[in-house]
């Protein structure tokens, strides 16, 4: 039923499902950008969920306080604790390590605002865990949203963040201003 509202959703909104062809695939980290808009991550859970699936997402500690707690938890939300003493990267290989099925949405930029130099977190986890990269996108110029392709690291992280961000050539972010890519 969930997959019908988000479905309809998309449509009520004019956007259109691109291609999605391999994500089922049991463990993997989803590549989401360009992020430029409080709206990517709408856009991102409605495609995710309209075609029947369900990936975690990494968000701040500090947000998971009662009742948003309940909210983003029941969303896929998942705590990330910055303080702690192991390496954000350490942390969510570990949680693929103890899930038979653990997909996770992770935006390489890291933030909404301009950067022209992405984070490496999603390529390293992804490399650690031994899992592949889904090549996410929102083009806010088609008004499509979908997966590119599925990416296998290779362990030379400059070559594969570069054919990575190779793959967002042409998207249209809501802010294009604001996207590096």
């Amino acid at each position: 039923m969930m997959q019908v509202i988000c479905r309809a959703l998309l449509r009520w909104f004019g956007w259109k499902l691109g291609p999605h062809n391999g994500v089922e695939l049991p463990k993997c980290v989803i590549c989401v950008a360009p992020h430029t808009s409080n709206w990517d991550f709408v856009i991102g859970k409605l495609f995710y969920t309209s075609i029947g699936l369900t990936a975690g997402f990494l968000m701040k500690k500090d947000w998971f306080f009662f009742p948003l707690n309940l909210i983003f938890k029941s969303m896929g939300g998942i705590p990330v604790n910055r303080d702690k003493r192991t390496s954000l990267t350490d942390q969510v290989v570990e949680m693929f390590q103890t899930h038979d099925r653990f997909q996770v949405a992770i935006t390489p930029e890291g933030t909404r605002k301009r950067v022209d130099e992405w984070k490496k977190g999603f390529y390293y986890i992804a490399l650690k865990a031994q899992v592949p990269i889904l090549i996410g996108y929102m083009d806010y110029g088609k008004k499509e949203v979908g997966i590119k392709e599925i990416f296998y690291p290779t362990g030379n992280a400059d070559q594969d963040l570069a054919a990575i961000r190779e793959k967002y050539k042409g998207v249209t972010a809501c802010h294009p201003e604001c996207f590096g890519g």
